[in-house]
């Protein structure tokens, strides 16, 4: 799995120009899921970006998490992630998961995120959306859990 994890002032989501979801300060995870992920994987992702520590103490450094802070969190599916433009010019996405697997482990982040407290928006899965992300810092953070250690 593949998270590209910015921190933010706030963002939003619109379907259809429809607002589907919104928060405040806090953390936006795009998140893209490969053919073979599974459970551990979600798990790694969800510790990482509860615990991340991009946010400011009182000494400017960032020492703080959106755990510590209760801060938001907005998970957005994003199998463009898995684009490989290496050959041609047109992306290919073989390695990203099925629609039902990935939505699965997608939704098992979500819930993970959830259950440690964290207030949680999400984007609609397989949706044609604009996402606005207003990137405080900026800060953005790319995670891999297949380069776990």
């Amino acid at each position: 799995m593949r998270a590209v994890v910015q921190r933010v002032r706030e963002a939003r989501v619109t379907v259809d120009d429809e607002l589907i979801a919104s928060i405040g300060e806090g953390l936006v995870v795009l998140l893209g899921v490969k053919h073979g992920d599974n459970s551990s994987d979600v798990q790694y992702l969800v510790d990482k970006i509860a615990n991340l520590r991009v946010f400011e103490d009182d000494n400017g450094k960032m020492n703080l998490s959106v755990l510590e802070l209760s801060k938001e969190v907005l998970v957005v599916s994003q199998f463009t992630l898995y684009g490989d433009c290496r050959k041609g010019r047109r992306p290919s996405f073989t390695e990203a998961a099925e629609p039902t697997e990935a939505n699965a482990l997608y939704q098992q982040l979500v819930e993970g995120l959830t259950n440690l407290g964290l207030k949680v928006q999400t984007g609609q899965f397989q949706a044609r959306m604009l996402v606005e992300i207003f990137n405080d810092g900026p800060v953005t953070l790319l995670l891999d859990s297949s380069r776990m250690i």
